[in-house]
């Protein structure tokens, strides 16, 4: 996968600020060695969508979440998501905290923008198989932004199989085993958006360190 630079310097704290080579190089070293780790799956399922204002029913689960009554406005279907880079990247992470502590942090940054990428190939696949039958697709939206409750993320796993299918379990505290999974809904409706917006453009927390 072409090393996404701007993404993990993002993930490390970097702003306006440019990275120095030293920081440059491990950012591609990390992301070889990701290449040669990482074991990407994912697995999705579509549900019908009622939706009224805050109130949403997406048959798996349903919450109140202002935020995600706004992404899903206009949705008639709604799928549900999940991605992994599999337990092999973990065991990388915590093999460099033992033996260098600076890189894997940069590796914690770099997992984080891989896993990302891998999602955004994933929505692409979907975005053009959905156009194809005349339908489009909302932004991304996962458990825990803005006011979409994290505990959804139960239904969610246990909806998808996937520890079965993805290899994606749930702590008591609702994290992610292997750290490097995400959940996630969009919304699909007969309406296309002008231009797709995702991520920190969908979430109100704006005090979040890692906002773009």
């Amino acid at each position: 996968m072409d090393i996404d630079y701007r993404e993990t310097l993002r993930y490390l704290g970097y702003k306006n600020q440019a990275a120095d080579d030293a920081v440059l190089a491990l950012v591609s070293q990390c992301w070889e060695e990701l290449d040669r780790t990482a074991s990407p799956r994912s697995f999705w399922r579509e549900y019908p969508l009622a939706a009224a204002g805050d109130e949403i029913d997406a048959g798996v689960f349903q919450t109140r979440s202002r935020a995600l009554g706004r992404n899903l406005k206009g949705c008639e279907k709604i799928l549900v998501f999940a991605a992994s880079l599999g337990a092999g990247v973990d065991l990388l992470i915590q093999r460099y905290e033992k033996l260098q502590m600076s890189k894997a942090v940069v590796m914690q940054a770099a997992a984080a923008a891989y896993l990302e990428k891998y999602f955004d190939s994933v929505n692409e696949e979907l975005r053009q198989r959905y156009e194809a039958d005349g339908w489009y697709l909302r932004p991304r939206f996962s458990p825990g932004y803005g006011d979409f409750p994290l505990e959804c993320q139960t239904a969610i796993v246990a909806a998808l199989e996937a520890g079965k299918r993805v290899g994606i379990t749930l702590t008591d505290s609702l994290l992610m085993a292997p750290s490097k999974s995400v959940t996630a809904v969009i919304g699909v409706g007969r309406t296309p958006l002008a231009c797709e917006v995702k991520g920190c453009e969908t979430c109100g927390k704006a005090d979040c360190e890692f906002r773009r």
